[in-house]
């Protein structure tokens, strides 16, 4: 994994040295509106960034792909990630510190994921889950040119009815 720059954003890549800082911005509770919890404690986000840091699940066939966003006054506001499968698709996820939504931050941090996931990881098609009423997130993903799957697309991902499914497809150059 590498660096990513955009102009005014720095993703790194995510290590437990991240723990500290990211604990604060996954404490904001308003990012838990349609989605998970908080992290239990420090020491527990610390943990998870270590096994996180191997960039392989356990059985070695996926990549985990994690960085946080960095502003350029060094503040961390969340992170974009990427579960690169062997298939040349990939999940993906996004969280940011609600200070900082509405801004366009989201959506040049997850286009710089984007694109480095079809320069240097081959992927060819995203796919990411959402809770239906996250109405922002669809709009940004929308932006970011994914459209809803189809229905048989959502049964073979056994995706949750309060769930929805996008995906977009990434143009082999």
């Amino acid at each position: 994994m590498r660096v990513i720059e955009t102009g005014c954003l720095t993703l790194e890549p995510q290590t437990a040295v991240h723990a500290e800082e990211m604990f604060a911005v996954l404490s904001d509770p308003a990012i838990y509106e349609y989605e998970n919890q908080p992290p239990p404690s420090l020491e527990w986000l610390r943990t998870r960034f270590t096994k996180l840091g191997s960039r392989l699940s356990a059985n070695g066939r996926e990549q985990w792909l994690n960085w946080v966003i960095r502003r350029p006054t060094s503040e961390l506001i969340g992170y974009v990630q990427a579960t690169v499968h062997p298939n040349h698709r990939a999940a993906i996820a996004y969280e940011l510190s609600s200070a900082y939504w509405g801004r366009g931050l989201a959506r040049q941090a997850v286009q710089a994921m984007i694109s480095e996931l079809a320069e240097h990881y081959q992927v060819h098609i995203l796919s990411t889950v959402l809770k239906r009423e996250n109405l922002r997130s669809m709009r940004l993903l929308e932006r970011l040119g994914f459209s809803l799957a189809s229905p048989e697309q959502h049964m073979e991902h056994r995706v949750e009815p309060r769930e929805l499914l996008m995906v977009r497809e990434i143009e082999r150059i």
